[in-house]
């Protein structure tokens, strides 16, 4: 590939240019939050001088390595950590941009909060970039206790919500940047799976991300937070374990990094979470004000269009076999955790201990259930789209069923990465693939989803229009209406 060079406001950046599109990739976005700004706020970048080589990802923040049945597991050699790792990478076609620049799509990855990265093969954005005829960015934010620690009561200039803060910084970035790269920064759309969709939630609730983006996606994840009695628990317990008190609060900014992946390790066995997240987004007041949700439903967002959908079987993605079982109290405690629904037995006790109906479960209450809520409570100020993803292929031992982060490949375009987990690729998957990528890409183009052949009608208390994506495609309204109108009883959504 060719050499490809851009000026931004803080330097020059050389990229790679070939097949169709530039991408440049590793660029800083902030300051490395190491040493004296490990758990803190990431500070504004520094201008550098020379031509900084952007050909090469940057390092993934420190985490736990994606099991080898991932999605995003065994694509590639295992990347390097750093704590150094707030970087993103940017796909452009290759093109000459028109003078207003290009919609600008940016993706949030997923992992529970504490794995992922953007640098994972299935977000590629090289095909998206091209097909679409925008520009793509993927980013790193921190993760787990790095990311996700409850510190703000701490002070000293602590925070929660770091890795949600990571984000907004690289929002900033964007808009003052993405003009050098052909990108229009009054036309942000974010996407995200799984806690990247939690993430976006969140960001539609935090006075500092308003106005850097326009249109959100959120795939198959909504408002969510740990409940602060517990996530100030998870950080007594983190701080316990990493040999931090309060008359020694220097040593979190000098202990080596595997010190805090040891102390998040022992911090999971302690504390025994089973599926529940202990590293997510927390009301604490500053960062993030309220439940992204509660904020929502008061008009935060009110500027920002929504689609928002989940697959047909997230949960079978988690529970796939007897040990993944839990019974009635750690189900209602986890999804306490995952959710801090006050109500969480009431609601869990419908569903049996098999195996079919705790992935049932969690797919109703874990993901349809919260993103029924905010496309109800976004519709009332902006458009919202809703969709559901039901394409199964089967034989498969996973995609057998419309598994949680299925539907990634097909938003990308990637569908070769599929082909490494087994599966042939169908023509009637490549068609899938581009009708969804278009009618995500023609969202952040023209703020509304268009599908071939067929109206997709926004959201609304009274139709519920939803798009499924399946071998067709087509559009219900209020599919499963019994099942909706008792998982929100008294509810307004």
């Amino acid at each position: 590939m060719e050499s490809i060079i851009v000026h931004t406001r803080l330097g020059q950046l050389r990229g790679e240019s070939g097949n169709g599109y530039h991408v440049w990739k590793g660029i800083p976005y902030a300051q490395p939050p190491v040493g004296a700004l490990r758990f803190h706020a990431p500070q504004p970048l520094k201008a550098w001088k020379d031509v900084r080589a952007a050909t090469r990802f940057g390092p993934i923040c420190p985490q736990p390595l994606p099991s080898a049945d991932s999605m995003a597991g065994n694509l590639v050699e295992p990347p390097e950590q750093s704590e150094d790792c707030l970087y993103l990478n940017v796909w452009a076609p290759a093109s000459e941009a028109p003078v207003e620049g290009r919609p600008v799509m940016v993706w949030i990855h997923g992992g529970a909060f504490v794995t992922g990265s953007g640098i994972i093969p299935l977000y590629d954005g090289a095909r998206m970039a091209q097909k679409g005829d925008v520009v793509v960015v993927t980013m790193n934010y921190r993760l787990g206790p790095l990311g996700f620690l409850h510190l703000t009561p701490r002070g000293e200039g602590l925070t929660s919500n770091a890795g949600l803060l990571d984000q907004i910084a690289a929002l900033e970035w964007i808009r003052d940047h993405i003009a050098a790269f052909g990108g229009n920064p009054n036309e942000v759309t974010v996407f995200g799976e799984s806690s990247g969709a939690m993430s976006i939630a969140a960001l539609l609730a935090m006075p500092a991300a308003e106005g850097l983006f326009q249109r959100a996606v959120l795939q198959s994840g909504a408002s969510q937070v740990l409940p602060t009695s517990q996530a100030e628990q998870v950080t007594a317990m983190y701080l316990q374990q990493l040999g931090v008190d309060t008359q020694h609060p220097e040593r979190l900014f000098t202990l080596p990094t595997d010190a805090l992946m040891l102390a998040m390790a022992k911090t999971h066995e302690v504390l025994r979470p089973g599926m529940a997240m202990i590293y997510q987004p927390v009301v604490d007041g500053v960062t993030l004000p309220d439940v992204p949700l509660s904020a929502i439903a008061q008009g935060s967002a009110k500027q920002v269009s929504v689609l928002i959908g989940t697959n047909l079987h997230e949960g079978d993605y988690f529970i796939r076999k007897e040990s993944h079982l839990m019974d009635k109290t750690a189900a209602s405690q986890a999804l306490e955790m995952m959710t801090g629904m006050p109500d969480a037995a009431e609601l869990t006790e419908p569903f049996p201990v098999t195996i079919e109906d705790q992935a049932q479960m969690l797919t109703d209450l874990i993901f349809w259930r919260p993103a029924l809520a905010l496309a109800a409570a976004q519709s009332a100020y902006a458009p919202v789209w809703m969709y559901r993803f039901d394409w199964t292929f089967q034989g498969h031992p996973t995609f057998r069923k419309a598994v949680h982060g299925a539907e990634i490949a097909f938003v990308f375009d990637n569908l070769e990465l599929l082909g490494k987990l087994g599966l042939d690729i169908q023509p009637s998957m490549r068609t899938l693939a581009h009708d969804m990528q278009q009618a995500w890409v023609t969202f952040a183009r023209i703020g509304k989803p268009v599908l071939p052949e067929r109206e997709w009608p926004t959201y609304d208390r009274e139709e519920r229009a939803t798009a499924i994506f399946h071998q067709d495609i087509t559009v219900e309204h209020d599919p499963q209406g019994n099942k909706r109108r008792q998982l929100t009883g008294q509810m307004n959504i």
